[in-house]
């Protein structure tokens, strides 16, 4: 979807390499079996294509940036009421959306759907001190989903690349605000901490739609109200060029392959204010990336494409 070139992203790989940075101490490597590009046995009904969930720009400027402490939180303040969780830069991170949760991995946040994942699973994180994320896809109808018949046809465009799933009219709030808010409620019910949407980025795509940046900033910013409505934090996914309009409305970010692309450096307004960008890359090697990564402040990691549990931290 919105020409991320993945084409190459469909190779499966046998073994991921050992090159680049590796991590020590508690933050290891999953061990998840071997490298085959897309999970197995999933007890979901999540389509298995092969291919990251991104709505990637397609340029960006180059890398750089300085070092950033990790922190999961915001020191103490000075006693007035807190605002949401915002988890700080180079805060480690899991992103799981295939397959049973692994809770065993030791970091500080996790990022995992919110269909497909019950309270007790969100609880037993949270015994292990782990916040955690609530995946959605905000800005496509998926048919597989238990609200895929909330949508009226109305709002449904063309097909975004993924089996089942159709680009959302975001134009239309007042018939999707009611469908997403009711998303955002089912996270907050089950426990979780934040939320993740995707496809936050459609004004860029074939959507079917004669969608604008406007309508894009709007159906954002009205997601980022839903969830701090709910007490809950909400990250932005990938929209780089939209980034200086919407870094005050959330509190973290949600990258994939800005390092493969040339456009980490975009992403550099979230680091400043203090807010993680939890990033990932599919086809680079962590050598090719982490140092890079690490000098931003950025949250980095080597995922498979269909983001089950194994993962090669920076």
């Amino acid at each position: 979807m919105k020409g991320r070139r993945l084409a190459a992203a469909l190779l499966a790989t046998a073994l991921l390499a050992l090159a680049g940075c590796s991590s020590t101490g508690p933050d290891t490597e999953t061990d998840a079996g071997p490298d085959t590009g897309s999970p197995t046995g999933s007890p979901t009904g999540r389509p298995d294509t092969g291919r990251p969930r991104t709505d990637r720009p397609e340029s960006g400027p180059a890398r750089g940036g300085t070092p950033s402490p990790e922190r999961t939180t915001a020191p103490p303040g000075d006693g007035k009421r807190a605002g949401p969780w915002r988890p700080r830069p180079g805060t480690r991170w899991q992103w799981q959306l295939d397959g049973r949760v692994d809770t065993g991995v030791d970091v500080p946040v996790y990022d995992i759907d919110g269909f497909e994942n019950e309270a007790r699973t969100v609880a037993e994180l949270h015994a292990r001190g782990r916040k955690v994320i609530c995946y959605i896809n905000a800005g496509a109808w998926e048919s597989f989903r238990p609200d895929s018949s909330a949508f009226p046809a109305s709002v449904l465009g063309r097909n975004n690349g993924w089996d089942g799933e159709k680009w959302l009219d975001i134009r239309r709030l007042d018939v999707l605000r009611p469908i997403m808010a009711d998303r955002i409620e089912m996270c907050r019910k089950k426990g979780f901490d934040a939320v993740e949407p995707d496809l936050t980025e459609g004004y860029r795509n074939n959507t079917g739609f004669p969608l604008t940046a406007a309508h894009q900033l709007a159906f954002n910013r009205m997601i980022a109200r839903l969830a701090h409505d709910r007490g809950l934090s909400v990250g932005l996914k990938n929209d780089l060029e939209q980034i200086p309009e919407l870094v005050a409305d959330f509190d973290f970010a949600v990258n994939e392959q800005c390092a493969e692309h040339d456009e980490c450096e975009s992403l550099r307004p979230f680091v400043e204010g203090g807010k993680a960008v939890f990033h990932v890359e599919y086809e680079l090697e962590t050598g090719d990336f982490c140092r890079e990564a690490g000098q931003l402040g950025l949250s980095s990691m080597r995922k498979r494409l269909g983001l089950d549990a194994w993962r090669k931290p920076c």
